[in-house]
């Protein structure tokens, strides 16, 4: 490696570091925030069987999980301003990315709701719960149990589906590197450093992964006592 391009590599990584703890990691945390509560209601919906909403809940599935999400960023924040509407890139970024993985997730939540067997819901109609106390306190957290892995392993795929939104000008790692490279003429250095941070980023959210469900089947195992 030549003398520049290793003062280029060291002089980048801060410069790339910086937009993924400043941009990357809030675009992600606040975008899954949202799907996660998306998530929920739809999937709630779903479960109850309610004709109308149900049919609306999975049209919005299917119109998410059906076209691409660079295409629903560029609808976003390219198309609506012909209608006068206008978002600004980061709050464009956190709609299309919550309402994407909102899909997504709203079906993993969805297949664990219905994993909770059927005899614990009457049993809890039996002993004069409501149904919203039955979801809150029966179903609800034995199906977070159930769907933590696929949606521990959705926000890691979201971390890395951000460098998107480097196509709605968010300054994002990936941008900060685009710019590196028309500056520098190094692209194949600098864009294996970029992935090399995406992937520090996935093995630190890997890794507390693991303490989570670690964690979550200690405090299961202590109430089954």
């Amino acid at each position: 490696m030549s003398e520049r391009l290793a003062h280029i590599l060291i002089d980048s990584f801060w410069k790339i570091l910086i937009p993924g703890l400043t941009m990357t990691i809030p675009l992600t945390v606040i975008s899954f925030a949202c799907a996660l509560i998306i998530a929920i209601v739809v999937a709630l919906i779903q479960f109850a069987k309610i004709k109308y909403l149900k049919d609306i809940a999975r049209f919005y599935i299917w119109i998410m999980r059906g076209t691409p999400l660079l295409v629903q960023l560029y609808v976003i924040f390219y198309g609506l301003p012909n209608l006068g509407v206008l978002i600004n890139p980061f709050p464009a970024a956190v709609l299309v990315f919550a309402l994407n993985e909102g899909a997504y997730t709203a079906e993993t939540m969805r297949s664990a709701l219905e994993s909770v067997p059927s005899g614990q819901i009457e049993a809890g109609f039996c002993v004069g719960m409501s149904y919203l106390q039955i979801m809150r306190r029966i179903v609800l957290p034995q199906a977070f149990k159930t769907a933590f892995p696929p949606l521990s392993n959705s926000l890691i795929a979201m971390t890395k589906d951000t460098s998107l939104a480097a196509n709605i000008t968010v300054t994002e790692m990936f941008m900060a590197t685009q710019r590196i490279v028309a500056r520098t003429y190094e692209p194949l250095a600098l864009y294996i450093e970029v992935a090399f941070i995406y992937l520090l980023f996935s093995t630190v959210l890997t890794k507390l992964q693991r303490l989570g469900e670690k964690r979550m089947n200690r405090l299961y195992e202590e109430a089954g006592r």
